[in-house]
């Protein structure tokens, strides 16, 4: 099914325009707080504008700084001005022992940031199930960002209800043999454990050629987590992109999330510039919170 023009199409100049003395301050209290630290200054950077981002958690998808170890990563995820993090295994290895979890949990926790999840896991059998989720509890982790297969997904529901953590199946888009889309993982799962939901990849769903607004609104229910990324082109040749400059239509879709009151993280994968990531994410959040502080207005 091809997107539609509404799905996609960007914001218009006189809305960017709008946005813009926003998200110019959101984007400048993060590099003021940077600079104020790296002098030794006791004096606190400006506050952001009131309201500002405050009604949808901002988190990072630590896959954004696979080419990095975890210390750095850390410290460029405090930069970036989010509280959240969900951790790729690059970052906290799915064999590590539990005196290493412990230790990746407490650098988190000094970092000042919180801890909430993990993926994307690989599902498909039994004993990564089972690793998995061992793996979250030792970890206190709320949700399990997951690529399962659809016969595994009773054993999934029954793992949710034993452990109490959540699992949000990922959807991967035109190349995902399994979940493409938010809707095929959705209709799998809607009479199992509502705690095993989704994690739907904004970029992945618009590559895949549906509408990302109705997807969302569908899946309603069973949303609990999300990867924010914008992308060049609405087809599988669509290219990470920072938010913005791609082909969503974010305004439309932060309309919906409050809508819905999303209750999830919006947990930032930024996949382009692997080797410097950090300008691209910082200019992906100070987008996200100008556009909201415009919405609010």
């Amino acid at each position: 099914m091809s997107a539609s023009r509404d799905s996609i199409q960007g914001p218009s100049r006189r809305h960017f325009l709008r946005w813009g003395g926003a998200a110019a301050l959101a984007c400048a209290a993060p590099r003021l707080a940077g600079a104020a630290d790296a002098a030794g200054s006791s004096e606190k950077a400006p506050a952001a504008p009131p309201g500002q981002g405050k009604s949808l958690k901002l988190g990072v998808a630590s896959y954004t700084f696979r080419n990095f170890k975890l210390d750095k990563t850390l410290a460029m995820t405090k930069r970036s001005g989010v509280q959240y993090i969900c951790l790729k295994s690059m970052h906290l290895p799915l064999n590590a022992t539990l005196d290493e979890i412990a230790a990746v949990v407490e650098k988190i926790a000094h970092a000042g940031l919180t801890l909430y999840g993990a993926g994307v896991i690989s599902m498909g059998k039994e004993a990564e199930i089972a690793n998995a989720f061992e793996y979250g509890k030792a970890a206190g982790m709320k949700v399990l960002v997951s690529a399962p297969t659809a016969p595994m997904l009773p054993l999934i529901s029954e793992k949710v209800k034993q452990y109490g953590i959540a699992v949000a199946i990922h959807n991967h888009g035109p190349g995902d043999k399994h979940f493409p889309t938010p809707q095929s993982a959705y209709e799998k799962i809607k009479d199992l454990d509502p705690r095993l939901g989704l994690c739907i990849d904004i970029g992945h769903t618009v590559r895949a050629g549906v509408n990302l607004v109705e997807q969302v609104e569908m899946c309603a229910d069973r949303l609990l987590d999300m990867h924010f990324k914008d992308v060049t082109e609405a087809t599988a040749k669509g290219a990470c992109i920072q938010l913005g400059r791609g082909v969503i239509d974010f305004p439309a879709l932060f309309r919906t999330l409050l809508k819905i009151k999303y209750g999830g993280v919006i947990s930032y994968e930024y996949e382009a510039e692997g080797d410097d990531p950090l300008p691209g994410l910082c200019e992906c959040v100070g987008y996200t919170k100008g556009a909201l502080a415009a919405l609010r207005c």
